[in-house]
């Protein structure tokens, strides 16, 4: 059994010096005065105003990392520019030490929160109130504005990994891929300058260190293989052209390949600065929130900066594709490429080959699969025994276990993608130059 965190109730901020809460029992206990002196110092609210009474505090019970507060506040003069409805989020997670293992999600988050307040950021963000991090201890507080999903023209927040219950699920992909191209384009240009340096440095070797895959080639078939056997034992949960024998050898065979060319590989994604650039990691449309313009078209806000940084641009592309439907993955995935490009060309970023930035997207994901997903059989079996009973990917059995429903939503447009656009060829287009 994981051990149980020592808890912390205040930290000093790296940024601010102040004393920060590292819990929401902390936060209360410091009541409006910490508020006041926290968006003081941070320059969201003005040195004659106040916040004089905590309203409401209520668990915000969503996500798997720190703990989160929706907070109701009051404020000494009213003001139209101040959000009374306010989210906080927590890097800690006291009571269980498998969830504040990732702690230190937050902290790019608070970076971002900084860099996101300059006026040409290009990307619509939760208006940040404050944010600081000790690093020493990976304790860190997040304060923005609270998004009201189904109000004022927002729609409700949808949920990941269940875009059939969407009408034109590409308009959301078309609105999110966008913003990503746009928030590329403000960087590269250097729109972003000095502050995006200062903030989310760039080192190559640390980069190509990131995310390594781990498995040796003889590991790596034994994956496949396992691979193959649950499509043959779980017919229900994969399409069919992943679960075929001639794709589960093909992947026997190339998978092998990756590890081999590893280093290859990423050198390849990384080294080229076109291609790399602030990005946010988790596109998925649970992390946004979606508004239409008087003619129709979407737009949306981005939320969940955790593990931004500066990558390859298509990590981003796949990280908020990977859990849309497998149908508008099939048949727009070559449009939300070229509209990348465009957006990117269109506000002043470099002028990318469409093909190109194909190849970077294959070797991308394959890169990213192998890393994190090759092991997703074990994790599914392990969490739900009975998987093999369920008659498709979002069948009750697999709808009662969120974790392994969103991997193996995951896991399937991974090994679909890789099917259908043969990430093998692609891996031969770059070894041969």
């Amino acid at each position: 059994m994981a051990t149980v965190p020592d808890l912390l109730d205040f930290v000093r901020g790296d940024d601010s010096g102040l004393s920060i809460p590292a819990h929401p029992d902390a936060l209360l206990r410091a009541g409006p005065e910490f508020l006041t002196r926290a968006f003081r110092s941070y320059g969201s609210l003005p040195q004659d105003n106040a916040v004089t009474r905590i309203v409401r505090a209520e668990p915000w019970l969503a996500g798997n990392s720190g703990e989160k507060l929706a907070l109701s506040v009051e404020y000494e003069r009213s003001d139209p520019q101040l959000d009374t409805e306010l989210f906080v989020k927590f890097s800690r997670y006291f009571p269980d030490a498998f969830r504040d293992r990732r702690r230190y999600e937050l902290e790019p988050e608070v970076r971002l929160a900084a860099l996101s307040r300059l006026p040409e950021f290009p990307v619509t963000v939760a208006r940040p109130y404050f944010a600081d991090f000790n690093h020493e201890t990976g304790t860190g507080l997040l304060v923005t504005q609270q998004i009201d999903f189904g109000a004022e023209g927002v729609e409700p927040i949808h949920r990941k990994c269940m875009d059939h219950e969407l009408e034109e699920p590409v308009r959301y992909y078309r609105a999110t891929v966008a913003a990503l191209a746009r928030l590329a384009a403000a960087h590269m240009a250097g729109r972003l300058s000095p502050q995006v340096k200062e903030l989310f440095p760039f080192d190559l070797d640390a980069a190509m260190a990131e995310m390594p895959i781990p498995w040796d080639e003889a590991q790596i078939v034994e994956k496949a293989r396992r691979i193959g056997e649950f499509a043959a034992n779980c017919p229900g949960l994969l399409p069919a052209n992943v679960a075929s024998a001639q794709f589960i050898a093909r992947l026997e065979r190339d998978a092998p390949r990756f590890v081999r060319h590893e280093r290859a590989v990423k050198h390849f994604l990384l080294a080229n600065p076109d291609f790399v650039a602030l990005t946010h990691w988790n596109t998925n449309i649970d992390n946004a929130w979606f508004w239409r313009d008087g003619s129709g078209e979407m737009h949306c806000g981005l939320l969940d900066w955790g593990m931004v940084r500066q990558m390859n641009v298509a990590y981003g592309l796949w990280g908020g594709l990977s859990a849309s439907d497998s149908a508008m993955l099939e048949q727009h995935l070559d449009d939300l490429l070229a509209l990348f490009a465009e957006e990117l060309a269109a506000n002043d970023g470099p002028r990318l080959d469409v093909d190109e930035l194909g190849l970077h997207f294959d070797l991308s994901v394959a890169m990213l699969g192998l890393a994190l997903m090759a092991d997703t059989p074990a994790l599914i079996l392990s969490r739900l025994p009975d998987a093999a009973k369920a008659a498709g990917p979002h069948d009750p059995i697999m709808l009662g276990d969120q974790v392994a429903h969103g991997f193996l939503h995951v896991f399937s447009n991974f090994l679909d993608t890789w099917e259908r656009r043969d990430f093998g060829a692609s891996l031969d287009r770059l070894l041969e130059r």
